[in-house]
């Protein structure tokens, strides 16, 4: 069964429903045995890092997060998700995130007319073939939608990484924990096979 993390962050349901169109058993939850139990555990996210980190505190989620990305369990962040991994964010000063990774979320710079935030499909770069961009071809394209992005992870965490302006560090994994800026449910198929690889991930 796949947990699905629900922190009050919204846009739970199109996770839910490209892992159902897999083919898998998942619920949307807070519960803490849930979460534990699960052999497969997502953590999705939009909006804020400091709202997003304010409201795991108040459902008391932050420790049982840290508590399964680190038992060997599979699990997965999405968007904002792959963001709380890391320390700290420049949208949310004095705000700790989970600290799991090393590495600096810092804001989209608005310059050479893009726009911001960033909305579109844009190739990935993959570095990493094996997990969960097995068989994905190198510059397959996702669907993002953020502001801020990752710099700075280390070297043997980055999975991929895609170009708005600056180089964005889009996925990262290392063993059991993997986490992307684009939305793989929001993909379309190349998106479902990123989604099918996880599924495949033994804890």
């Amino acid at each position: 069964m796949v947990a699905i993390i629900d922190y009050g962050a919204g846009n739970l349901s199109s996770v839910k429903k490209a892992l159902e169109y897999l083919g898998a058993e998942c619920e949307i939850t807070q519960d803490k045995d849930l979460i534990m139990s699960a052999s497969h555990v997502i953590l999705p996210g939009v909006g804020s890092f400091g709202d997003a980190m304010a409201s795991m505190q108040e459902r008391g989620l932050v420790e049982i997060i840290k508590t399964v990305a680190t038992s060997g369990k599979p699990f997965l962040g999405i968007c904002l998700g792959l963001q709380l991994l890391f320390e700290s964010s420049e949208e949310s000063d004095g705000v700790s995130g989970l600290g799991l990774l090393k590495g600096r979320i810092i804001e989209i710079p608005k310059a050479d007319g893009l726009k911001v935030p960033h909305m579109g499909w844009n190739s990935v770069s993959v570095k990493q073939s094996d997990g969960i961009f097995k068989g994905i071809d190198e510059d397959s394209y996702f669907y993002f939608v953020h502001s801020y992005y990752l710099s700075g992870a280390e070297n043997d965490v980055v999975a991929g990484t895609t170009e708005y302006g600056v180089e964005i560090q889009c996925a990262v994994q290392k063993n059991n924990l993997c986490a992307t800026q684009f939305h793989p449910e929001k993909s379309g198929e190349i998106g479902l096979k990123l989604l099918e690889n996880f599924l495949a991930m033994e804890g």
